[in-house]
C-alpha cells in the first residue's frame, strides 16, 4: 500500500510518500511545494493543483491522507488554507485517489503517542521510523506523519 500525506498550505504544501507493509513501513519520497507570494491566487491554486497531480502520475499512490481542516484566529489564513486544500484535493479526486482526513492530535499520537506534541518531536520521531531518510523540510515532515498515522489509523 503506498500512501500520500499531504500538508496543503498556500505558501508551501508538503507532501510525502511512505509503503505500508503489514506494519512495515518504508520511505519512498517527500517534497515541498512552495507557491509564489506574489502572484495571483488562481496561479498559486494552479500550481498547487498542478504540482500535485505531477507526484500523483509520477508514484501511483493508492491512497491520501491529510489533516482535518481547523480553523485559525486569523479568518484570511483560514480562508487561504482552505483553498490551498481544495486544489491539493481536486488534484487526489481527479485522479480517482480516496482521501483520508484525520485530526491533527490524532496524527501526532499515531506518530508520538501524545496528541500535544511538538513538531520537533515529530521530526525525531519520523528519523527513527524511516532511517536514512533525507527530509526536503518540516512541511514535507508533517506530510510523512500525516502518510504514517494514515497507515496506522486506516480502518479505525
Amino acid at each position: 500500500m503506498l500512501i500520500l500525506g499531504l500538508d496543503p498550505s498556500l505558501s508551501c504544501t508538503g507532501w510525502g510518500l511512505v509503503r505500508a507493509e503489514g506494519a512495515r513501513l518504508s520511505h519512498v519520497a517527500n517534497g515541498q511545494i512552495p507557491t509564489d507570494a506574489k502572484a495571483p491566487m488562481a496561479e498559486r491554486l494552479a500550481a498547487l493543483h498542478a504540482a500535485v497531480a505531477e507526484v500523483i502520475a509520477q508514484h501511483r499512490p493508492n491512497r491520501a491522507a491529510a489533516e482535518e481542516v481547523f480553523a485559525n484566529k486569523n479568518p484570511q489564513s483560514t480562508l487561504k488554507l482552505a483553498q490551498a486544500r481544495g486544489a491539493v484535493l481536486a488534484a487526489c479526486g481527479a485522479a480517482g485517489i480516496e482521501v483520508c482526513e484525520h485530526a491533527a492530535r490524532l496524527v501526532k499520537k499515531a506518530v508520538v503517542g501524545t496528541g500535544g506534541a511538538e513538531k520537533h518531536q515529530i521530526q525525531a520521531m519520523l528519523k527513527i521510523l524511516l532511517p536514512g531518510a533525507a527530509i526536503a523540510g518540516p512541511d514535507a515532515a508533517d506530510a510523512l506523519a500525516v502518510a504514517i498515522a494514515d497507515a496506522h489509523l486506516k480502518g479505525r
